[in-house]
């Protein structure tokens, strides 16, 4: 069960991992897979993060575009997460980031009304588009095959 204020908590630091990669030595931390997340809603983080944590995968959140280049240009991750109905111009910020990490899989998710959007990420160069229903319901597999293929 996930226990909101504390997750809450660990959503708000400046570079976030999942506990299970914080508590490992470096070494071991260099052989997670590395998942970004461009997500502004804090519930939805906390449920990222503890599905994070239980499958050991090193998860940083980020809230604006900037983090999120920020972070790829620190080290290029397995897997970039992007909520499409975040207010920081995601379209946007999927076809930066192709072009500076063309080789890394996006996810995208949004509502599942949102036809229109989903085909603007398509075409944007979003990997994966998928309802939130959907996301939520297959993160840990999504969150896995991330960690499959950096092994």
């Amino acid at each position: 069960m996930v226990f909101i204020p504390q997750a809450l908590a660990e959503v708000e630091e400046l570079n976030l991992c999942s506990r299970g990669a914080r508590d490992k030595p470096e070494r071991e931390v260099a052989n997670l897979a590395n998942v970004l997340a461009m997500v502004d809603d804090l519930f939805f983080q906390a449920k990222m993060v503890e599905t994070a944590r239980h499958l050991g995968i090193a998860l940083r959140i980020c809230t604006t575009p900037d983090a999120l280049f920020s972070e790829i240009s620190k080290e290029t991750p397995r897997l970039v997460v992007l909520d499409l109905n975040s207010r920081n111009q995601p379209l946007d910020a999927i076809a930066r980031m192709k072009s500076i990490a063309p080789g890394v899989p996006l996810v995208g998710f949004l509502s599942h009304v949102q036809t229109e959007l989903a085909e603007q990420a398509h075409a944007a160069g979003c990997s994966e588009v998928m309802p939130r229903s959907k996301f939520t319901k297959d993160l840990a597999t999504i969150l896995a095959r991330a960690k499959s293929e950096s092994t």
